[in-house]
């Protein structure tokens, strides 16, 4: 994507997809492979549960990134530029929590549905919103915040 006049990465991280986009894409993929042909996962009982408790953290952690960044006073929409780095609560272990917590989400359905589908879509959603997203927000945050970026990406993981 190239960038229109009289914008760059430090005024704006996303245009399109927008990252929220990518997530729905990836429900919808998850739910469409399991309807053209279930594959069932092992222990359905042991994966409902499972999936059931990572949907629930997945929740959290999305509810909890959120409102950690709404009350640092900085942009939660991805297509907003940031005004503060926030480093602090789920950020402190993960650069991208909002995005584990919806990872979390696809994973926590696939193991509810026992399916294999959604999982399979988990790991689509990674590669997309890695390429899509990230990567884009990783240069906003470097433009806008130089060494104080380098040095938290240095010691804070991309996922976990």
């Amino acid at each position: 994507m190239s960038e229109g006049p009289g914008t760059s990465r430090a005024e704006r991280p996303n245009r399109y997809p927008l990252p929220p986009l990518v997530f729905v894409a990836s429900l919808a993929l998850g739910y469409g492979l399991d309807t053209l042909g279930r594959v069932a996962l092992p222990a359905p009982g042991v994966a409902r549960f499972a999936g059931a408790l990572m949907l629930g953290a997945g929740l959290a952690l999305v509810l909890w990134a959120s409102s950690t960044l709404a009350r640092a006073r900085t942009a939660i929409l991805p297509h907003h530029a940031a005004t503060r780095l926030v480093t602090t609560g789920p950020f402190a272990w993960s650069r991208n929590p909002i995005y584990l917590g919806e990872l979390m989400l696809i994973a926590g359905l696939g193991g509810i549905e026992a399916s294999l589908a959604y999982l399979l879509a988990a790991a689509v959603f990674v590669l997309a919103m890695t390429h899509f997203a990230i990567v884009r927000e990783e240069q906003h945050l470097a433009a806008r915040f130089g060494e104080t970026w380098q040095a938290y990406a240095a010691r804070v993981r991309r996922w976990l």
